[in-house]
């Protein structure tokens, strides 16, 4: 573990009320990150004097001398109109900061715009995917389903867009291609794919965790005469795949979503697998009236619950290990969670199962045994069977009748373990036992998560610095939320911070109000620029990475560690100790006034002063 930062690390903004504490973490040898103390209400008062020496010494000040600069066109320049994008903008339109977003879609909706493949729906509960910054919101929307699919999501993504009157703010069918840093100006240039440059004090990347498609690394997909279709952009006016001959590729959270679709749909359907997935049953149903009145009763206080749990959504914790009990009871309790249903259901089981191998290996053989007991083929039904890894190592998925599909007489799979596929041809697919001829083929092949649609922006920051050569070696971040060399640019569920192993909309709205927050605190400062320092991130990152080795995670070769997009960085992206831990964490860098970064002093020059 590297040595904590030292005072000239520190940031210069620190309240009256946590100098002692700050003299105290002088001394100390843990780790800036490990002493939580509840958050405080900022300082408003001068710089106080270094909690080390008693004295204001040059190293908690800006050295820049204080000159007037050119005023942005917009405070914030926010990327993208999903869940993140249209809370961030509504939060600060509220603050009265000048935002614009851009968004590459032709309307609002995000992943949920994009994704409209059949089958496409939500594999967290649609009461806890949605956003809880309004009680009013929550009692005029109402769910029709447990898990809300694909058009429901979009129609309430619009229904928010428009209740709080959000688009004439958001430039639509427009990309952004690049952003450069001017330290001169301190201001970023942004670039859009129209040829427009818009200057901004700050640019917020609501971009998504998995909206970066991902194509299969597979010689000829250009060649084939027929229709190629990625999961992630499906024809928004959909597709006729009456009587034909379909293949798809990918058997992730995509492909065993819209597998069973496709196949009462189509003439035949071959799906062409490499890796087997584990996959939880949905027992989706309709939303009764009384449930929804009764859940509807308490949301106020659920809201509240679930953003100090460690997924974002209120779950019964488990209190015992399962090496710790009979087998029989093991078992029983394995079928209730498999009874109940749900993406987490398995894994709540027992304190030991994400853990453990031995423990593991008990729920994922019980699963294993579920599959055997659905599809009627034991070859098919072997093919589909997990055995390289274990349950929730690799991000588990929702059945809604994938299993059950491969006991339909027009569809098949083809295992690439053992028959490597090696080329697209024009007719159709060409695998180590021969040539399949088809109509469509349907790529399910998923995305370059997490980091793909940071990096699909030229970003420059300080002296010329391209996140693509930060990154090289591995997507640094301060708790997800900023980079070092990039002042004023902010990540929504970056890498690093926990979204991807939680229900994520919680995890956006603690990022979004942290950003508003953190711009509303320098504003009230006068102070200009945030950075996270190098040191500070390379701790965070220390940190995470030591915690991902506590778990199972990184035994399997999943996208949580970039295993799926060759030439990557193997780096664990996500934060595993939960949501609640991880705002907790946040809570203490800004009660000892934003420890881990750089926060300059010059006078405060925005389109809104």
């Amino acid at each position: 573990m590297r040595a904590r930062p030292t005072p000239t690390d520190w940031p210069r903004q620190v309240s009256p009320s946590s100098v002692a504490a700050s003299r105290a973490r002088c001394t100390a040898s843990s780790p800036w990150w490990t002493s939580y103390r509840p958050a405080h209400r900022p300082w408003t008062g001068s710089p106080p004097a270094c909690a080390t020496c008693s004295t204001s010494h040059p190293s908690h000040r800006s050295e820049t001398p204080v000159t007037e600069t050119p005023t942005p066109d917009v405070d914030a320049v926010v990327v993208g109109a999903g869940f993140a994008g249209l809370y961030q903008l509504h939060l600060l339109r509220q603050q009265g900061f000048t935002t614009r977003v851009f968004e590459t879609g032709a309307g609002v909706g995000g992943t949920w715009y994009w994704n409209r493949y059949p089958g496409a729906r939500c594999d967290v509960e649609s009461i806890y995917y949605s956003y809880s910054f309004s009680p009013e919101l929550d009692q005029e929307w109402t769910w029709s389903e447990r898990y809300a699919a694909q058009p429901e999501i979009l129609r309430y993504l619009q229904h928010v867009a428009e209740r709080f009157d959000l688009e004439k703010d958001i430039t639509f069918s427009t990309r952004v291609t690049a952003a450069v840093w001017d330290d001169a100006a301190r201001f970023w240039q942004v670039t859009t794919d129209g040829g427009e440059t818009v200057t901004a004090r700050f640019v917020v990347m609501a971009s998504g965790v998995l909206s970066k498609a991902k194509a299969p690394e597979v010689p000829g997909l250009d060649s084939f005469s027929g229709r190629v279709l990625h999961t992630s952009a499906w024809p928004h006016e959909g597709v006729d795949l009456s009587g034909l001959r379909v293949a798809v590729i990918g058997t992730g959270s995509s492909g065993i979503q819209a597998i069973p679709r496709i196949a009462e749909e189509a003439g035949s359907l071959t799906v062409f697998q490499r890796t087997p997935s584990y996959a939880m049953p949905a027992w989706n149903r309709p939303m009764e009236p009384d449930e929804v009145a009764q859940i509807k009763s308490g949301l106020v206080e659920q809201r509240a619950a679930q953003r100090y749990t460690v997924a974002g959504m209120i779950n019964t914790s488990p209190e015992h290990a399962a090496l710790d009990l009979d087998p029989e009871e093991v078992e029983a309790t394995f079928q209730r969670a498999w009874d109940a249903g749900g993406l987490g259901s398995m894994l709540s089981t027992f304190t030991d199962v994400a853990v453990n191998p031995a423990a593991n290996e008990l729920v994922s053989d019980f699963v294993r045994r579920k599959i055997a007991e659905i599809v009627d083929d034991p070859e098919t039904a072997e093919a589909l069977t997990p055995r390289a890894h274990g349950l929730g190592t690799k991000r588990p998925c929702l059945d809604t009748g994938f299993y059950a599909a491969f006991n339909r007489p027009n569809v098949d799979l083809v295992d690439l373990a053992r028959h490597p596929l090696e080329s697209i041809t024009p007719a159709g697919i060409r695998t180590a036992d021969g040539e399949r001829e088809f109509d469509v083929i349907v790529l399910a092949t998923g995305f370059d998560a997490v980091t793909g649609s940071l990096l699909a922006v030229d970003f420059q920051g300080r002296d010329g610095l391209r996140l693509s050569e930060a990154w090289s070696e591995a997507p640094y971040s301060l708790l997800g939320l900023a980079v070092a060399g990039f002042p004023n640019l902010f990540t929504i569920t970056g890498p690093l911070s926990p979204g991807i192993l939680t229900n994520i909309v919680t995890t956006i709205e603690h990022d979004v109000e942290w950003v508003t927050e953190t711009m509303l605190h320098l504003r009230e400062h006068g102070i200009e620029t945030i950075e996270a320092t190098e040191q500070a991130q390379r701790e965070w990152a220390e940190h995470v990475t030591m915690l991902s080795g506590y778990t199972l995670y990184p035994t399997a070769n999943s996208w949580y560690l970039g295993a799926n997009v060759p030439g990557k960085p193997r780096v664990f992206l996500a934060y595993v100790a939960g949501l609640a831990s991880y705002r907790r964490h946040v809570e203490e860098v800004v009660a000892d006034g934003y420890r881990g970064f750089t926060l300059g002093e010059r006078a405060l020059s925005s389109a809104t002063a």
